[in-house]
């Protein structure tokens, strides 16, 4: 017994086991029974759900423990030695972006095969939680910062993303692409209605991101009956400019890549921006009513993934 609980302190994956025993402990949570080290029992290659390639990258679901972890590790590196997010002690000992919801979450995964095909080669993630996921977690995380009644009230399957990372060295439109060709997938195999997330813009002063912010307010809000709201208590404005100020072209162009990701399937934002101090970032609400994306992208995104269907 002692051999077998020395092993388990040595597997990277612990930040998480140790965030399902405290949650169970607690008496609020019964984390899923799987394999030990597996999310589920491995697909063979021809059987995953989410199987895309080009070139030398492939994008799929994490299949083991080791390649969470190996997701985890990435977005440490990119969220706390790169953009200078604030971590806790914690975090900081175990190298690693891990919190209560990452043990009911798919973790998309870019792989370059180039360095190998496991946790090794890792170079980009998307953290995908469904429904079913936050309700044994009890809330999607965004809803910390936003009122998401007007997608929670939505009867079909919606589907939470966020985590959002890709190695520097890999930031390129091919990745970027494959990345979104990958949440295709998982969308069109979960029937999923309705995506939405914190999308990112880096930097705490809202007043430096006037164009953006005010940029979004103006083009991309989301109608009144189905608009997300930040919450009082951490509600900043994002009509910064007029609209007529805003050179719209420009905007879209300077965009993180992935809140254009989200404005090319269609998506709208909700009303108000909020600091994540922890973070380093100002976040908006964008979602997407999969069921009005509009053919042309539609097609791009999904080219090579209904023939294999």
């Amino acid at each position: 017994m002692m051999r077998l609980l020395r092993q388990a302190q040595r597997l990277s994956v612990a930040p998480i086991r140790q965030i399902r025993k405290r949650k169970l402990k607690q008496g609020k949570l019964r984390p899923r029974r799987r394999r030990r080290g597996h999310l589920a029992p491995t697909p063979a290659p021809e059987n995953r759900l989410v199987d895309e390639r080009a070139g030398p990258l492939q994008v799929r679901l994490a299949e083991t423990w080791d390649e969470v972890d190996a997701a985890l590790a990435l977005r440490y590196r990119v969220f706390f030695d790169e953009m200078q997010a604030r971590a806790t002690p914690g975090i900081v000992a175990k190298q690693r972006d891990v919190d209560e919801f990452d043990p009911y979450c798919d973790h998309l995964l870019v792989i370059d095969t180039a360095l190998g095909t496991g946790p090794e080669a890792v170079v980009g993630t998307y953290r995908m939680l469904r429904r079913r996921g936050a309700a044994r977690v009890g809330r999607f995380y965004s809803s910390s910062e936003y009122d998401i009644r007007p997608i929670i009230d939505h009867h079909g399957e919606i589907l939470e993303m966020g985590r959002s990372c890709v190695d520097a060295a890999h930031r390129t439109r091919a990745a970027m692409q494959l990345l979104w060709k990958g949440v295709t997938a998982y969308v069109l195999a979960h029937r999923i209605d309705i995506l939405f997330g914190c999308a990112s813009l880096h930097g705490t002063d809202p007043a430096a991101m006037a164009v953006p912010l005010s940029y979004l307010y103006h083009h991309h809000l989301a109608p009144p009956l189905l608009r997300p709201v930040a919450l009082p208590a951490r509600h900043v404005g994002m009509n910064l400019m007029a609209k007529e100020a805003i050179d719209a072209k420009a905007a879209m162009r300077d965009l993180p890549p992935m809140i254009k990701g989200y404005l090319r399937l269609g998506g709208v934002v909700g009303d108000g921006a909020v600091i994540d101090y922890d973070f380093n970032t100002v976040d908006v609400l964008v979602y997407v009513d999969m069921r009005k994306v509009s053919e042309r992208y539609y097609r791009h995104y999904t080219r090579g993934i209904q023939a294999e269907a």
